[in-house]
């Protein structure tokens, strides 16, 4: 099927109430249902027809507290802009939020490690278990992205995943982690903007800071994309910074076209 039936199909799934209903879904993506830790948990997967023969790329995509897989699934679009890769969308369960929903009735991503009995970091090691059973996966191509809550869980992966992962983009994001915890350099595409009324501008420049820090990056960058400054490494884990001027915490339009870039040119990186 051409990539732009799927795509539609795709966001036509979306506007469907889930709840417990058989959906039939587009060829390519399947819902994935999986028990880790004793809890149920859901979400659905995309993989090209070549993954079962040739190695493939893995996106991990996590949507924002409150979100869903299937809100994750239509605004990164990943099976769109990078249809080679299998690419994830799984379903948080109720979390207390940091900024937000102290009570945790709405969906989200562990803050912490240790947090939640570490049941989500816990379900990262068990979809990729997963996929390496039933794909051929291409373990040194591992991706991790999300925005708001899911950019914060990117960095927790990055911190707690740090030899699994081969490049990580958080958007609307900050971490904590980041000032007292070690980090391997890793590959990163930070995306922010500048009137973010959530996780403020200023909280993302501290991560951006210390990102750059801890890739050993040149101080100066030079220009990648529109709104986006490369940050040259010596240790060859470049920071791409993208920084949208008036930007809320509202996800980019623009945003999944140049994370899919930005992972694909890490991808080519790879020995």
């Amino acid at each position: 099927m051409h990539r732009r039936h799927l795509f539609c199909l795709l966001i036509l799934l979306l506007t469907i109430a889930t709840g417990h209903a058989q959906l039939q879904l587009p060829p390519g993506i399947t819902k994935l249902d999986i028990t880790v830790g004793g809890l149920s948990r859901t979400g659905f997967i995309y993989a090209p027809t070549t993954a079962r023969e040739l190695p493939a790329p893995v996106v991990f995509v996590w949507h924002g507290h409150g979100g869903t897989a299937l809100s994750a699934g239509r605004s990164f679009a990943m099976f769109k802009h990078m249809p080679e890769a299998i690419s994830v969308y799984l379903q948080g369960l109720n979390t207390p939020g940091q900024l937000t929903d102290p009570e945790g009735k709405k969906s989200g991503w562990q803050h912490g490690a240790g947090a939640q009995d570490d049941r989500d970091l816990k379900l990262f090691d068990a979809v990729l278990a997963h996929l390496k059973e039933h794909y051929k996966v291409d373990a040194k191509r591992i991706f991790s992205t999300g925005h708001s809550n899911g950019g914060g869980f990117t960095y927790l992966l990055w911190q707690t995943r740090p030899d699994v992962l081969c490049a990580v983009a958080p958007s609307a994001a900050s971490s904590i982690r980041l000032r007292d915890t070690p980090f391997k350099p890793k590959p990163c595409m930070h995306l922010a903007g500048t009137a973010d009324p959530l996780v403020k501008y200023e909280w993302q420049q501290q991560a951006i800071a210390k990102v750059k820090e801890i890739n050993q990056c040149e101080p100066e960058g030079k220009p990648w994309a529109p709104n986006c400054t490369l940050y040259p490494s010596k240790v060859s884990a470049p920071l791409i910074t993208f920084i949208l001027p008036g930007g809320t915490h509202k996800f980019p339009e623009e945003a999944p076209a140049l994370i899919a870039r930005f992972f694909k040119e890490q991808s080519a990186a790879v020995k």
